[in-house]
């Protein structure tokens, strides 16, 4: 019998305790325990805020570096473009005066640097040494100092190394001519001839600043021109044939009739390959 009570005593225990126990569990917190529990959750609350801002960065960042390589191709380009237009309108005034420089002068200096190169050569050494006649001595002395210019002397090498195919030698040669020699008539020709270098190079990019900047700085320099043709071959070179055919309008609307006879060749020339219309 005894055995018996004890056998209900202790379920009744057990179901004693277990209603006990949510009276346990729904005691209300101590302030010490919910402020445990609230910087615990702002912990991990912070952790995530921080995860999801190093993920929105590291998005951010590969989105500026697409937008980068699709932009920076034609930012060059587009400045190009913006330069040779604000020339034009600058250069409309001066068409008259360009027009009226001498063909003759111009076709007479042409042999120093135009291609093909095989022929400069020659005509440099005929440029070079004139027989002067017997009876001007003053001329005699004239042709001599001429000969012993330091400034074409330079020029010259810079010319013969890029004729050569050392075309990293003679830009040193024909920068270094330039600021030795800012105000020399060869200035036009040896900034010109950097772009052409440049772009015998395979250098497009930089050969068309080069060009431009010559053209830009010294419209009536005596290959500001050359520079424009040049130009529209580098622009061509870089994909953009619509740029190449307003580099070479542009030689024509300026230069016009004082273009030498080669040089229009090569600009009919350009702006068939171009595509021009």
């Amino acid at each position: 019998m005894f055995s018996a009570r004890l056998r209900i005593a202790l379920p009744a225990a057990a179901l004693i305790g277990l209603c006990a126990a949510p009276a346990l569990a729904q005691r209300p917190l101590s302030p010490e325990q919910r402020i445990l529990m609230l910087e615990q959750q702002l912990s991990a609350s912070q952790a995530a805020a921080i995860r999801l801002e190093q993920r929105l960065d590291s998005i951010e960042r590969q989105l500026q570096q697409l937008i980068n390589q699709g932009e920076v191709g034609g930012h060059r380009i587009g400045q190009v473009e913006a330069e040779l237009a604000k020339l034009r309108s600058d250069l409309e005034a001066r068409v008259t005066a360009l027009e009226s420089r001498p063909v003759a002068t111009q076709t007479s200096e042409a042999a120093v640097e135009e291609p093909p190169a095989e022929a400069r050569p020659k005509a440099q050494a005929v440029s070079a040494s004139p027989k002067p006649a017997p009876a001007k001595p003053p001329s005699l002395a004239a042709e001599t100092a001429a000969v012993s210019d330091p400034g074409e002397d330079a020029y010259s090498e810079g010319f013969r190394l890029w004729r050569d195919g050392k075309y990293d030698e003679a830009i040193s040669a024909l920068r270094a001519f330039t600021s030795a020699f800012p105000k020399h008539r060869r200035v036009s020709y040896a900034n010109n001839l950097i772009g052409r270098a440049l772009l015998d190079k395979g250098q497009p990019r930089p050969a068309a600043e080069a060009l431009l900047a010559n053209y830009r700085s010294n419209p009536k320099g005596e290959r500001a021109a050359d520079s424009l043709y040049y130009l529209g071959q580098s622009l061509a070179k870089l994909g953009q044939p619509g740029q190449a055919c307003k580099a070479y309008s542009e030689a024509e609307d300026v230069y016009g009739a004082s273009l030498r006879g080669e040089l229009k060749s090569l600009l009919a020339k350009g702006k068939a390959e171009a595509g021009c219309s």
